[in-house]
């Protein structure tokens, strides 16, 4: 065990040996040493099964929903998961005052499938290093560099470091450059209307419908999706070129100035289908537009959930633009 492992293990224990929450939700080895898995401890001494690394691939704070609100409820976050947090306090998903948030700073998650591709299917374990993962198959042993193993979603991420926790364990790391998010959404759309479209139509036809990346988001909390709706239907339900375009575009106007660009749900995705691009440029639209950026705090409402009686624009009250 690391010794980040050990100080979160310790600041768990102390957490429910003192009764300050009723649940730690972080992660547990799972069967195989690539995807640990999220895990509930309730008990001081079931955390000895706590681990943590690159890895460690879920967005905690998607579990936050599934908590009656007096649950007191302590959770490991990175950078990209406290954001998640935020805007789920926001949106009155549970109160701050019963949350804990142990905050890591992120050296970025490693893409599992990377290391399927260097060494085959067959892990018996991984060790995840400074600047290397090494990687022990029946094969013999393998050192990776980490930063070609990282995942995309973290080679774009500019918090790496979490927001607003209640503890801090471990250095603060470099920011990148915040205008990561903008330079990607610029080089799409330098590509001509038919390239973006194949593009987007090649990906989605790829789309078998299990939906993975819903269950994935911690921002997709809706008790009946409007894709489950059968009256009135919103969109074509059927595995059919125009169902699979329309869920994914729908999808991503839903996250707009929600979404915190964590890219858990194209790490949950068995087509490995990469579709943030979309909520990328819908984010770089509400920060032009509105200064806004998704999770920076727990206070600061996503303009489209706001309502300002004194708007010149009364659209949705049924007014006109003065």
């Amino acid at each position: 065990m690391t010794e980040l492992e050990n100080r979160i293990l310790a600041e768990a224990q102390r957490l429910l040996s003192e009764n300050l929450a009723d649940v730690v939700i972080a992660f547990k080895q799972a069967d195989t040493p690539l995807r640990p898995q999220p895990a509930f401890f309730t008990d001081a001494e079931a955390v000895n099964d706590l681990v943590y690394n690159g890895l460690c691939q879920n967005n905690l704070a998607n579990y936050l929903t599934r908590y009656p609100r007096e649950k007191k409820i302590a959770m490991v976050v990175r950078g990209c998961e406290s954001r998640s947090v935020n805007a789920l306090v926001l949106e009155n998903q549970h109160p701050r005052e019963n949350l804990y948030l142990i905050g890591i700073p992120c050296e970025g998650i490693v893409d599992w499938r990377k290391i399927v591709e260097a060494v085959g299917e067959d892990v018996l374990s991984v060790q995840d290093q400074a600047d290397i993962v090494v990687v022990r198959t029946p094969k013999g042993e393998f050192t990776l560099d980490r930063a070609a193993l990282m995942h995309g979603s973290c080679l774009r991420c500019t918090q790496k470091n979490p927001l607003g926790t209640d503890v801090t364990i471990g250095k603060p790391v470099a920011e990148q450059d915040p205008h990561l998010l903008r330079e990607r959404v610029k080089n799409f759309e330098a590509l001509g209307i038919q390239t973006r479209y194949e593009y987007f139509r090649q990906e989605s036809e790829r789309c078998i419908r299990c939906y993975a990346c819903r269950e994935a988001c911690p921002m997709c909390y809706c008790e009946e999706c409007f894709v489950d709706h059968t009256g009135p239907r919103w969109t074509e339900s059927g595995v059919t070129p125009a169902g699979m375009q329309g869920w994914h575009i729908i999808r991503a106007f839903h996250q707009t100035g929600r979404c915190t660009s964590c890219g858990a749900c194209e790490r949950a995705c068995p087509m490995d289908i990469h579709m943030t691009y979309l909520t990328d440029k819908l984010n770089t639209d509400m920060y032009d537009k509105y200064q806004f950026v998704a999770g920076l705090d727990a206070k600061t409402q996503t303009p489209f959930a706001a309502f300002n009686l004194d708007d010149k624009n009364r659209f949705v009250a049924g007014g006109t633009s003065k």
